[in-house]
């Protein structure tokens, strides 16, 4: 869908720009030291956007040393003190609040007066757990009470002339999250955050977030991604590269191809493709390689691979851009892979 260029520090989404991959830090963000070194962990593992949270006062100042040392787009995630964003505001590349609950409209109007002063847009999140009682009580924990919950919250910004706004309508569940994208994506032209909320940790959230996010991202929704775990937030970034990747949007890092293994295979494949992962994780190119097994489907998979191996009784082939290089070994897969790469 084609939504609003809205500019996030030195990036920009919607408008047709490529689907960013964004996480958020689960640091003490007063701990300036702390959040710093995993704002870097991030960014060497692909993060673009970074969100971190803004409790007090004490992790404003904190923020200020933060973006000395880090020129990587900073969201600044606060609720219900307008002091906070205020303040905050030099220091960030987009503001994440939530209008309905910073108060009252001069307080809004401070915050937009802060964004605006400072070029910021700001992410509208509505979640299904902190829905306003009053829709909540009309529509219940639906789809259609978190779309009319962002408009009530769009309106206000848009009341005090700013529009430069991000939009997020996260459940914990997938059919509410994609409903919820779908109707809200009919409506209105700003660009969507897309996401699971609470998905759940590393195994369970990662698949549940895939599967709401590549629904939404096969559509069309969406103009960044967060897969949200409760886990260490480098693997949200690597799941999130992961999704793009699968749906051919984006290409970051080795993509692994390998086969699920069966009687036919002529050597260990699961061994061979969990020592390529591990050994190329640092690497940045997009780069695809097919490890597999045995001659059924092997050659028009290494084929189609920049690199490719495919076992055989007698040894097995390595192949580049299609072209069979030579035969070798089971202990030279690896090691001829990763010298290719």
């Amino acid at each position: 869908m084609k939504t609003k260029v809205i500019t996030i520090g030195r990036a920009k989404i919607g408008g047709g720009n490529p689907v960013l991959v964004q996480s958020m830090t689960n640091t003490l963000t007063r701990d300036a030291t702390a959040t710093v070194k995993q704002i870097r962990e991030l960014e060497e593992a692909g993060c673009e956007i970074i969100r971190v949270a803004l409790p007090d006062m004490e992790s404003v100042e904190a923020l200020k040393e933060i973006r000395k040392r880090t020129d990587v787009p900073i969201v600044g995630d606060i609720h219900f003190d307008h002091r906070i964003a205020v303040e905050a505001a030099p220091y960030l590349d987009k503001l994440r609040i939530n209008p309905g609950n910073i108060g009252s409209e001069e307080k809004i109007r401070k915050v937009v007066e802060a964004a605006k002063h400072n070029s910021l847009p700001m992410r509208i999140g509505v979640n299904l757990g902190s829905l306003e009682k009053d829709i909540e009580a009309k529509y219940g924990l639906t789809a259609e009470a978190m779309v009319e919950s962002a408009f009530r919250h769009i309106k206000m910004l848009e009341e005090n002339d700013f529009e430069d706004i991000v939009v997020s309508l996260k459940a914990s569940d997938v059919p509410t999250t994609v409903k919820a994208y779908e109707l809200f994506s009919e409506q209105s032209h700003y660009p969507l955050h897309v996401g699971i909320t609470e998905a759940g940790t590393l195994s369970t959230g990662t698949i549940k977030s895939a599967a709401g996010i590549g629904i939404l991202l096969n559509k069309g929704i969406g103009d960044t991604i967060r897969v949200s775990l409760s886990a260490d937030p480098v693997e949200e970034v690597r799941a999130g590269w992961q999704i793009l990747k699968a749906l051919k949007l984006r290409a970051r890092g080795v993509e692994v191809s390998a086969c699920p293994t069966c009687a036919r295979a002529n050597y260990d494949v699961s061994k061979i493709a969990k020592e390529i992962e591990e050994k190329t994780a640092s690497v940045k190119k997009g780069i695809r390689i097919a490890v597999m097994g045995c001659g059924v489907n092997g050659p028009g998979e290494a084929k189609e691979a920049d690199i490719g191996v495919v076992g055989g009784s007698d040894g097995h082939l390595l192949y580049k851009d299609g072209d069979i290089l030579k035969k070798i070994k089971e202990h030279e897969i690896a090691e001829e892979v990763i010298r290719l790469i």
